[in-house]
């Protein structure tokens, strides 16, 4: 993955961002603008568009968002190739693949379109205003929340539950959503070890909650389960292989499993899954993961077994 410098798109990859210890940092978002009823960005449906990657876990859960909020096809959207070449995330002139809004050719070109130069790896998601012609944002995590307030829908953060979302978003994002990089990404063994012990130690707590918990803030699906359920659609085909996640895998917990099979169930959701796709991401030509870029052919995994719950 390049990256733009105030402006200009650069193809070098720095690679992973690690300390000198071994350790993986994922670089901040800095598009950090917001939809309010105030403006600029106002709340208008058809206004706004999304750049995302099937494969992207990031881009995943605000495709979720959008999905339990009742805007899809609301908010127009742009799907990246599923592999990254030099260019960046790729675009096809036509097809599955193609940029309705801009037709460009590799997402940067979206990025160089924004007022303001930017500076930073070019990643998805991006949220756009087709009417000011203006970058909204490209952090996930705060995308998925201005969905949610400024939008009508089943409120997905509600005010009586917000302190335990966001405690259980925070850790649910350092020890798994990022956690599970922070174990494919180590450059040493003592960093490795720390990430896939508290990793799994997160899950066992997470399925230990479920037991008792139908999602995790009880009886009220939320965005935090939205924010875990991406991790856990990738997590037997692409992360316990390719990034050595292997302790136990989703299909081993007795909570974890039937309640991500629920959310996948759930109307709508499947069409955002894509095992073949998130294999062929992860197992892609590799010198540090996989050199080779053999892509293996399983796990075979049922996600319409009946959940039980």
């Amino acid at each position: 993955m390049g990256m733009m410098i105030d402006g200009v798109y650069h193809a070098e990859d720095p690679g992973p961002d690690t300390t000198l210890n071994g350790v993986f940092q994922r670089q901040k978002a800095t598009i950090r603008n917001w939809i309010t009823k105030d403006g600029p960005h106002l709340p208008e449906t058809e206004r706004y568009h999304l750049y995302v990657a099937w494969n992207c876990p990031w881009a995943h859960r605000t495709l979720l968002t959008m999905i339990f909020k009742g805007l899809r096809g609301k908010i127009s959207i742009s799907i990246a190739r599923p592999r990254r070449n030099a260019q960046g995330w790729i675009y096809d002139p036509i097809g599955e693949f193609a940029d309705p809004l801009f037709h460009v050719s590799a997402l940067h070109e979206a990025y160089a379109r924004d007022a303001t130069a930017y500076t930073g790896r070019i990643t998805v998601p991006l949220l756009w205003d087709k009417k000011l012609n203006r970058a909204v944002s490209n952090e996930s995590a705060d995308i998925m929340r201005m969905l949610n307030d400024a939008f009508d829908g089943p409120d997905l953060a509600p005010a009586d539950l917000l302190q335990d979302i966001d405690h259980w978003n925070a850790r649910i994002y350092t020890e798994v959503n990022n956690g599970v990089y922070k174990a494919g990404f180590a450059r040493t063994q003592t960093a490795y070890d720390a990430a896939v012990t508290q990793l799994f130690a997160t899950l066992d707590q997470i399925d230990a909650r479920l037991d008792e918990n139908r999602y995790i803030h009880g009886d009220r699906l939320t965005e935090t389960d939205l924010r875990l359920f991406p991790t856990l659609a990738r997590f037997d085909v692409a992360y316990h292989y390719a990034f050595k996640c292997n302790i136990r895998r989703l299909m081993d917990y007795p909570n974890l499993w039937p309640y991500a099979r629920e959310i996948y169930q759930m109307p709508g959701v499947a069409y955002t899954v894509k095992p073949e796709i998130y294999k062929a991401g992860y197992f892609s030509p590799s010198e540090l993961r996989n050199p080779l870029g053999i892509v293996p052919a399983g796990p075979m995994i049922d996600w319409n077994m009946p959940h039980g719950r």
